[in-house]
């Protein structure tokens, strides 16, 4: 690839997560965890959990970091493991 379809693709990349942003600034962004959890909450009022989790986050910037460091291992791993199946 060349430096201009690396700036290209880097721009349109950027467009696609600013672009919900900048049309829609005050909708709300939650998680599907949140979305279900509405969700089962409305639909079953009396609706108990059978499960506790074994540690919980102590705030959502924790949680969501948590999150993101997932998936930047994964990422990781995985940009390794085809860079080495491609040479």
């Amino acid at each position: 690839m060349t430096a201009r379809t690396n700036v290209l693709l880097l721009g349109l990349a950027a467009l696609i997560v600013a672009a919900p942003l900048v049309l829609n600034p005050s909708a709300p962004f939650g998680g599907t965890d949140d979305a279900a959890s509405e969700l089962v909450a409305a639909s079953h009022p009396d609706y108990r959990r059978w499960t506790t989790p074994l540690w919980e986050p102590p705030g959502k910037e924790v949680e969501s970091l948590l999150f993101a460091l997932q998936a930047a291992i994964g990422a990781g791993v995985l940009g390794y493991v085809i860079g080495r199946r491609s040479k």
